[in-house]
């Protein structure tokens, strides 16, 4: 029985409709995505429904999952807050802006707020890196330049 829910495999199948008929397994990356906004994360099981809707593999699916930073193997909070930490941002000040943060929410890298509100994500390059420190939330909003001020306002919008 697939997890998905019927409107995850209609957006599914449009994704597979772009590629040949023989290559639905192009169509993974798309397709956990959509599992992820359907679920909030991406627990074995859905990654199955994924498969088994793509005839792959799981574990085929899983290594794409596992891969990338992006996908969510475990629950995480409300906003997945994401910082860049690769040389360019670090050069123009992530670390020290990763640890603000970290204090900030009390929380490390990989941890949720106790409130479920916020996680914290370490990523390497969003292709961004004249606009360092870059933060990325939820996957989808990309706020460059990042300051303790950007901070401080961007936390107070997002609790809002």
């Amino acid at each position: 029985m697939s997890l998905l829910s019927p409107q995850s495999i209609q957006r599914i199948d449009h994704e597979i409709a772009k590629y040949p008929a023989d290559q639905k397994r192009s169509a993974v990356m798309s397709a956990l995505r959509i599992a992820q906004e359907q679920h909030g994360w991406l627990p074995r099981e859905l990654m199955a429904s994924v498969a088994e809707h793509l005839e792959l593999p799981a574990i085929a699916v899983f290594e794409v999952a596992s891969f990338y930073e992006m996908y969510n193997l475990k629950p995480m909070g409300r906003h997945k807050l994401t910082v860049c930490t690769n040389v360019p941002c670090a050069l123009s000040g992530a670390d020290h802006f990763c640890e603000s943060l970290k204090k900030k929410l009390g929380i490390g890298f990989n941890e949720v707020t106790a409130d479920g509100e916020f996680s914290l994500k370490e990523g390497q390059c969003f292709g961004a890196c004249g606009d360092a420190p870059v933060l990325l939330v939820n996957n989808h909003t990309m706020h460059s330049f990042m300051t303790e001020e950007k901070l401080d306002a961007l936390l107070k919008e997002l609790k809002s």
